[in-house]
């Protein structure tokens, strides 16, 4: 059965840095392009709450970010370990969602076949 599972997630201050892991199973992980979505409190997964935030190619590691976090936060991904990290720094208030990872069809991209619980990150004084 496939699996994502989230960690890393928490409260932190202005300027503060977290970085999150995603341990993958159950399926081919270097097989799939892989993202970070982040949901605004309130919305779904599925609605205009989700935004893309970074995601990295299956296997020439090449990257993709959205604007709003280009410059603050590092995607990378360990194919040995089956795993997905996304280093945040310099986080600001608006950075605050929960933050889910993603197996994709294709960098950049949002259809996916997998889909993990979240990690809520909170940023605030």
């Amino acid at each position: 059965q496939a699996q994502l599972v989230e960690f890393g997630g928490g409260l932190v201050q202005p300027g503060g840095s977290l970085r999150l892991s995603c341990a993958a199973s159950g399926f081919t992980f270097d097989d799939y392009a892989m993202g970070w979505f982040r949901v605004a409190p309130g919305k779904g997964r599925e609605g205009p709450g989700r935004e893309g935030v970074a995601c990295v190619g299956s296997s020439d590691g090449s990257t993709f970010y959205a604007d709003s976090v280009k410059g603050r936060f590092t995607i990378s991904r360990d194919n040995v370990k089956n795993t997905l990290y996304l280093q945040m720094n310099s986080l600001k208030p608006e950075d605050t969602a929960e933050y889910h990872c993603a197996a994709l069809l294709q960098c950049p991209g949002y259809q996916y076949d997998y889909w993990g619980q979240g990690t809520q990150v909170t940023v605030s004084s």
